[in-house]
């Protein structure tokens, strides 16, 4: 198909709407859950909300039909199979079905393998909701998805699964199996009308970052609802960013040099007190954290310059795979 037959199809899966869509989103109280459900409902769907905050769902629930959106709250951990089992029942039998999932929830945790040797349960943890969580309300889902023919699956991964960002083993290791276990899935349900996204995030400026301290430039949890919404509405197979793809063209090309430079950034960025063991607040490990978002530093005039020739350049790179 040549690019002047294929803009009319683009222009189709762009203005495409999701009115009527049935649209689950976990972890959405706060953060790029919230910011999803807010863009979701705009878009026409009804908007199924879970996480484990009532009182901060609730509040989320409001502000959509405030907006004029359709909205329903559900408090649920994703990590306990009766809730997931118990809040979808009634979902299901108040709605009839779910068209479309979105797999947001999530724990991060930063710290340094070698000050991981006597935390297997960081690695359980991430484990717990990052993969399993999102497992749990796939497999949930995907018989009815299947009889209806017709499902998508959005999996909210992490750009550090390409970049294999250091100090981040717990955490990526999680989003890395979520990645696999949705490709093979994509594979098998291709003939039922099942399809799956996967968006490889990049840094979003939520309170679970505030932890780790200044990780460079990140994202509004506004871009990552925006990316999201694409995901729905035009359900490529995947969505990169610029910073991802590059990692990976680097790990295939010239790993070694790659894996040193990864060396020199691990050694340049401190700890932060929360891997030390030092309190601090919020916790790194905190689920859908609700406190105030971090505040953005002001970038000087060469920055500014230089962060726009930048992300000209970055347009250049594929990001969308179909």
């Amino acid at each position: 198909m040549t690019d002047a037959a294929a803009e009319p199809a683009r222009r189709g899966r762009r203005n495409r709407d999701l009115t009527g869509r049935h649209v689950l989103i976990t972890g959405a109280s706060s953060g790029i859950g919230r910011a999803a459900a807010l863009a979701v409902a705009g878009k026409g769907a009804t908007v199924f909300l879970l996480a484990r905050r009532g009182e901060e769902l609730t509040a989320v629930v409001d502000e959509i039909r405030a907006a004029g959106g359709s909205a329903y709250g559900y408090s649920c951990d994703v990590t306990d199979s009766d809730s997931v089992d118990q809040v979808l029942g009634i979902v299901l039998a108040e709605h009839g079905h779910v068209d479309m999932l979105v797999n947001n929830a999530g724990r991060s945790i930063r710290r340094a393998i070698h000050r991981s040797t006597d935390r297997l349960h960081d690695f359980e943890r991430t484990m717990a909701v990052n993969y399993f969580g999102a497992l749990r309300l796939t497999l949930a889902l995907l018989p009815q998805m299947r009889e209806r023919k017709f499902g998508h699956i959005v999996n909210i991964s992490s750009a550090g699964v390409q970049v294999a960002t250091p100090r981040f083993a717990a955490y990526l290791a999680s989003k890395a199996a979520l990645d696999k276990f949705t490709e093979v899935a994509a594979v098998e349900t291709m003939a039922d009308g099942v399809t799956f996204t996967t968006i490889h995030m990049p840094l979003v400026r939520t309170p679970m970052i505030t932890p780790s301290g200044d990780q460079g430039p990140a994202e509004s949890p506004e871009w990552a609802a925006a990316t999201i919404v694409r995901a729905l509405t035009e359900r490529p197979k995947r969505i990169d960013v610029p910073l991802g793809t590059i990692a990976e063209y680097g790990a295939l090309l010239t790993p070694k040099i790659r894996d040193r430079v990864l060396h020199r950034y691990y050694r340049a960025l401190p700890d932060s007190p929360a891997a030390k063991g030092e309190p601090t607040e919020p916790d790194d490990e905190q689920l859908e954290p609700v406190d105030s978002l971090p505040v953005r530093p002001p970038r000087s005039a060469a920055r500014r310059v230089t962060g726009t020739a930048l992300r000209r350049a970055a347009r250049w790179v594929p990001g969308t795979h179909w």
